[in-house]
């Protein structure tokens, strides 16, 4: 049964941002809010959330998972940044984009794309995200909230608490916060390459 906070979306509260990041921390599963739409969290080591993420969504080994991270600082940790690249980022960052780039030997294999060794990367501009991120000092690894079979991902908290209440650790209600997925960005080569239109406004 998931734990559910009901956290302010401008000022979210200390304590209950705490608590729920110890969860993530002692590998829980979280649902949480982003600036794009709701998604699934859980700390980088736990396979075995990570698990539970690829059932619950029904994903393969060739999905890339994204890494959210609170600012451009975090990155070169764990992917390959070429100067052009970084400066995309930097002009779109923070905000409702995912970045494809070459993973790093700190990226756990599972974790990349099983044949490009890939990893998704983003930096969000939502205070709840960003508190979490906060909280956990490092890095969590996330996947909008689209379950099997669905275009859009879910958006009302009733219905996430109907649908998870029993396969996640916790689940933050930040209020509304959209339906669009983040815009994909593939930065493995010179030149930028729009993957996926999202939310993000952008043109290269």
């Amino acid at each position: 049964m998931a734990q559910y906070f009901n956290i302010h979306p401008e000022t979210p509260q200390a304590r209950l941002i705490s608590q729920a990041a110890d969860i993530i921390r002692q590998g829980g599963l979280a649902v949480y809010p982003t600036d794009s739409c709701y998604a699934l969290g859980c700390h980088l080591g736990e396979k075995e959330a990570v698990d539970r993420i690829r059932q619950i969504r029904q994903l393969d080994k060739h999905h890339n998972m994204t890494l959210l991270c609170r600012d451009l600082s975090e990155i070169a940790t764990y992917a390959k940044v070429s100067n052009p690249a970084y400066r995309l980022m930097k002009s779109l960052t923070p905000g409702p984009y995912t970045f494809l780039l070459r993973a790093t030997k700190d990226v756990p294999r599972r974790l990349q794309h099983a044949k490009r060794k890939t990893i998704g990367l983003r930096v969000p501009e939502n205070h709840i995200a960003q508190a979490l991120l906060e909280a956990l000092g490092e890095p969590m690894l996330s996947t909008s909230l689209i379950l099997p079979q669905q275009e859009l991902p879910l958006s009302e908290v009733d219905e996430i608490k109907d649908r998870l209440n029993e396969q996640v650790d916790a689940i933050i209600d930040g209020g509304g916060c959209g339906i669009e997925a983040t815009t994909v960005i593939d930065l493995l080569g010179e030149e930028p390459v729009l993957l996926r239109q999202g939310k993000g406004d952008i043109r290269l």
